[in-house]
């Protein structure tokens, strides 16, 4: 089975381990990410002014380009990448004015109407290839890790773009389980890690910061895990000042889903890129004997 993907610009340079990781994890499940042509930046954040159409052009453009490559479902990694492009698809399925407005814009395009369906690819893993199968293609059960699913806020918010269930979503949770895992359920599991007041409020991301992790470790986990760049970044380069402020807090590393979604399918660790994670990640994997 094929599926368009848009990969988005930080899984291109900061977020490899997503990327490489999942691509070689979906091609062991039976799923070819095919990587749409001439692919922008989504934007990155969707634009809530009622007048500022001109943000919305760039998701638009993107699923242009997967209406040209003959698709009609766009898979998507990085969270915000999947809220900006399925929001804007509602945008043009939904609101006639603007849709045409948008349209006329780009009259160098063709016509979009939203026929793209965007998905997250945890979506894909469950409703696609399902738990079941999953499991039977595990070759190294994740036994004795226990890890928080951290979901943060655009897989959630709002709840027409949600996938999953926005108060008590449990699909992270499911698939950790399915690799053999034990997910840690902690309270702070949806809470915003601060998102872009890092540029302008670092001391605000470090509060954040310290509020998620030690609510994770609170509950016993030995790592966060998680599906968003910009939530690694914050929750990762916050905690040396963490440690400096907070004698007891030891640090906690910080995985994508999808790596250990290669771990468990017996993919060679290099595709994970262990190296560029925090809090040596790697270690607490061999000291768990999942990977050599």
């Amino acid at each position: 089975m094929d599926l368009s993907y848009y990969p988005g610009c930080t899984l291109k340079t900061k977020a490899k381990g997503l990327e490489d990781s999942a691509v070689a994890s979906m091609d062991a499940l039976g799923i070819r990410l095919v990587e749409i042509e001439r692919w922008n930046c989504c934007g990155t954040v969707y634009s809530l002014a009622e007048d500022d159409l001109a943000h919305h052009l760039a998701p638009v453009r993107n699923l242009i380009r997967v209406k040209e490559q003959g698709s009609d479902r766009v898979g998507t990694l990085c969270s915000f990448c999947y809220h900006t492009l399925k929001r804007a698809n509602l945008l043009m399925r939904n609101d006639g004015e603007k849709r045409q407005t948008l349209n006329d814009f780009m009259e160098e395009e063709v016509d979009y109407n939203g026929e793209v369906e965007v998905v997250h690819l945890l979506e894909v893993l469950r409703d696609d290839v399902g738990w079941e199968n999953i499991a039977a293609k595990v070759r190294v059960p994740l036994q004795g890790l226990k890890v928080a699913p951290y979901y943060g806020c655009t897989l959630l918010r709002p709840q027409e773009v949600a996938i999953d269930q926005v108060e008590r979503p449990t699909i992270l949770h499911q698939l950790l389980e399915t690799l053999g895992a034990e997910a840690v359920d902690f309270p702070h599991a949806t809470e915003c890690c601060g998102s872009f007041q890092i540029v302008g409020n670092p001391d605000f991301i470090t509060q954040c910061a310290w509020e998620i992790l030690s609510s994770a470790l609170r509950r016993g986990a030995e790592a966060l895990v998680l599906t968003c760049p910009l939530c690694h970044f914050n929750l990762s380069q916050r905690q040396s000042e963490l440690m400096q402020r907070y004698s007891d807090f030891q640090g906690l590393p910080i995985l994508y889903f999808s790596q250990l979604l290669a771990i468990a399918l017996g993919i060679e660790s290099k595709v994970c890129h262990f190296e560029s994670g925090y809090g040596d990640p790697l270690s607490l994997l061999k000291s768990k004997n999942l990977v050599s």
